[in-house]
This record gives structure tokens, C-alpha cells and sequence, in this order.
């Protein structure tokens, strides 16, 4: 199996649900719907042809200038044959809600508390969606694109210190 024919079966069975298909790396990339995520997660994992059952890693990217600023990524991974597939969901920013994969991985729950923790995407269903390695008072979300990367009153950043 190689990455041509997991994309035909993923348009075969869910059609224009899959966007954007792309290949950086030889890792093949699709893009879906908050809508059909679980569907699609569910079709990937239990399918015979596919068999994608290891969930890897679920994580988000904070896109702070576009209109859904924030991408919710997973990873699956075929262990039979060896390949990956990247998925992503792009959401709203004002509202970061998705529903949660534990129904097909029992282990995203930790993989979505630590993408809330970080980024604080809301997993809709989750059993448990509470701070994971930030302390639980922590008003802000530390992924976020939201804050200056240095802070400008430091004066030893100054360029006359390093003769500029």
C-alpha cells in the first residue's frame, strides 16, 4: 500500500470530506471537517485495507492570522505496513471546539489534555479535560501565538551591548 491508494480510499469512501491532500516528506497529509473527524478516524483505524491503529500523536498549531486560526493535527500510524498519515482539522479561533477521539483511542485522553493544556482547544465529550503538566490556575494558554517572542524592556538585548 502506498500513499496513492490510502487517498483513494479515503475519497472513496468520504469524497470532498477530504481536502487539500499533500505529500511533504512522503508523509501523506489530508484535511477534514470538525464534522467527519471521528467518522474518518473511525474509518482509518477499523477499515481492513487501511488499518491505521496506532494513534500517534495529537497536537494543534496556532495560526493567529487566519480566519480558523487554530489546526488540530493527528498522527496515525500503520504498524502492519508501515506507513503514516497526518490529519488536520482547522477551527475556529474564537470558539476551539472539536469532539474527542477517545471514543475510537482510549489513548487521546492524555494527547487532548496536553493539546488543551498548551493550546486550550476544547475536546467536546472528553472524560477528564483538565490541565495536564501546567498548574491548573494558569490563566493563559502557553502555545498560543498571542504574546511577544522577547520581552522589549530587557536592556541587556540592547544592540549597543553587542556593538550594533
Amino acid at each position: 500500500m502506498d500513499n496513492q491508494s490510502v487517498l483513494n480510499r479515503l475519497k472513496d469512501k468520504f469524497g470532498d470530506q477530504i481536502q487539500n491532500p499533500l505529500e511533504p516528506h512522503d508523509l501523506l497529509t489530508v484535511e477534514t471537517s470538525v464534522e467527519s473527524i471521528i467518522d474518518v478516524l473511525q474509518f482509518v483505524k477499523s477499515d481492513d485495507l487501511l488499518q491505521f491503529s496506532y494513534l500517534t500523536d495529537i497536537t494543534a498549531v496556532h495560526y493567529p492570522n487566519q480566519e480558523k486560526s487554530f489546526a488540530v493535527v493527528y498522527h496515525v500510524h500503520n504498524l502492519y505496513q508501515n506507513i503514516r498519515l497526518r490529519i488536520k482539522v482547522y477551527i475556529d479561533g474564537q470558539n476551539p471546539v472539536i469532539p474527542t477521539a477517545t471514543v475510537v483511542w482510549h489513548g487521546a485522553n492524555w494527547m487532548e489534555r496536553e493539546t488543551y493544556d498548551f493550546f486550550g482547544i476544547i475536546f467536546e465529550g472528553h472524560p477528564d479535560l483538565r490541565r495536564i503538566l501546567n498548574m491548573d490556575d494558569l490563566g493563559v494558554f502557553p502555545m498560543r501565538k498571542e504574546y511577544p517572542l522577547e520581552d522589549p524592556n530587557r536592556v541587556d538585548k540592547k544592540d549597543f551591548y553587542f556593538g550594533r
